[in-house]
């Protein structure tokens, strides 16, 4: 704890040193300027498996809040998502220094950024709103989180590259479409394209949607289960 926001700044810096040595070195890859690749997905990924293991505890951590004061239960998971954005900034601010550095300079379609990442926090506050609602009745969901994370590390394309004949697997999938849309905007110099963008935001959204449907349904007999 003495180190504080570092650790946002640690995290993805040390994944990024043992993956750039795994596939630079141990198993040699063809991406160049490895480092910013990989960091393209790490730090969308972060934010996502940190937001989502975090909100999906949210309400049975704050259960005496809960209980005590009378506000809406939702904001509870959307706090602690919202509160997670303050790690993604910190590393994309890091991202951004490795890119500089890296030879990609200052684009005109960085303004793709903020919309990109406002998809991807969309997507999360869905999620969360849902996984949040279930976890009161069914306490094991937490740990089935931690096991899809695992499994999402190595679903998203995050050390390798998109294979083509999944291509539209991936963008149907809001973290590997924010990761390719990263991409596109800090390694590619273009702006991400339109298909993407529209899967992106219909995902997201559905995901928002459905997610509030869900704890809107359940949050009634949240006081008797907390």
């Amino acid at each position: 704890m003495s180190l504080g926001v570092l650790w946002s700044v640690l995290n993805p810096l040390i994944m990024m040193g043992v993956l750039t040595f795994v596939f630079t070195r141990v198993f040699p890859s063809n991406i160049a300027k490895f480092p910013v690749y990989v960091l393209c997905g790490l730090v969308p990924f972060n934010f996502f498996s940190l937001a989502w293991s975090s909100g999906t505890n949210s309400l049975v951590e704050n259960a005496g809040v809960i209980k005590r004061v009378p506000i809406p239960r939702e904001v509870v998971p959307v706090a602690t998502v919202f509160s997670n954005c303050l790690h993604l900034l910190i590393q994309m601010a890091v991202l951004f220094v490795f890119s500089l550095s890296f030879g990609y300079p200052m684009n005109l379609h960085w303004v793709w950024l903020p919309v990109v990442l406002g998809f991807e926090v969309v997507f999360v506050v869905g999620l969360v709103l849902a996984c949040c609602a279930i976890d009161v009745y069914v306490r094991d969901l937490r740990y089935v989180v931690e096991s899809a994370n695992i499994v999402l590390f190595y679903l998203v394309p995050i050390f390798y590259r998109e294979q083509p004949q999944y291509a539209s697997l991936y963008d149907w999938n809001p973290i590997a479409a924010v990761v390719h849309a990263l991409r596109k905007i800090l390694i590619e110099n273009t702006p991400p394209p339109a298909t993407l963008m529209v899967k992106l935001s219909c995902g997201s959204t559905i995901v928002l949607v459905a997610g509030w449907m869900i704890f809107r349904a359940l949050h009634r007999r949240f006081y008797d289960h907390l």
